[in-house]
């Protein structure tokens, strides 16, 4: 991780922390409103979930990553399986799940991705939280609208811009070709989702990126994860 992109905010969490959902504070964008979409926006926002997950000491993300990860996830079935960025659930060993009511869920990792990015969660409960349909992350272009989501509702959400679309390729040997860049940043990037004015979702929040415009110019925005990138691999 350079000066220009950063992954994960980490911070340390507890067992009460789970039954009480963080204030937000997104003073860098503007909340999407319901009479603005063309879609039930609550219940769309209801799909997405804050995830936490504990990490052994002697891991070999930990020195990088931390062992007490903090993000989001976005639930894309009927049986519980949760969609999330990668680095938040590597080497995972306690997850859990919160709902838009404080309701905390025990979850394991499915997979992870290193190709894309992505991680997969399974809920070890009855989740009673609606999906979120995906979308076609192809159609999307430079000025398009979308919706960045953490778990919280419309308070932790943001109205962004697709700044640039175009090919990112990280120090780590991870290369995606289309990569979403979108501003302004929301604050808790990781895991968060990004939906289409269809309400489907579009991609995952993966980094803080400074140049999101892919110049010189610094602007705060975030690279997004396309989700059609997910589709080969359900």
């Amino acid at each position: 991780m350079g000066h220009a992109l950063y992954c994960a905010g980490i911070s340390n969490w507890s067992a009460q922390a789970l039954s009480e959902p963080r204030p937000w504070n997104l003073n860098l964008g503007r909340h999407p409103g319901p009479d603005e979409v063309s879609f039930d926006l609550e219940r769309t926002l209801s799909s997405v979930v804050a995830l936490q997950s504990h990490v052994p000491d002697d891991a070999f993300t930990a020195p990088i990553l931390g062992t007490e990860r903090e993000g989001q996830g976005v639930v894309i079935s009927e049986d519980g399986l949760v969609l999330t960025i990668g680095y938040l659930v590597t080497e995972a060993e306690d997850i859990w799940l919160i709902d838009n009511h404080g309701r905390a869920h025990a979850a394991h990792v499915v997979g992870y991705d290193q190709e894309t990015g992505f991680g997969l969660v399974q809920a070890l409960d009855i989740l009673n939280l609606p999906t979120m349909p995906l979308g076609d992350s192809d159609t999307i272009s430079t000025g398009d609208s979308l919706i960045v989501a953490g778990q919280g509702g419309r308070e932790a959400a943001i109205n962004t811009q697709v700044i640039s679309v175009r090919e990112f390729a990280g120090s780590w040997e991870y290369m995606i070709d289309r990569a979403i860049f979108t501003v302004p940043a929301h604050p808790r990037w990781s895991g968060a989702a990004v939906i289409d004015q269809a309400g489907q979702l579009a991609g995952i929040g993966s980094l803080y990126i400074q140049q999101a415009a892919g110049d010189d110019d610094e602007i705060d925005g975030n690279m997004i994860v396309p989700i059609d990138l997910l589709k080969p691999i359900l």
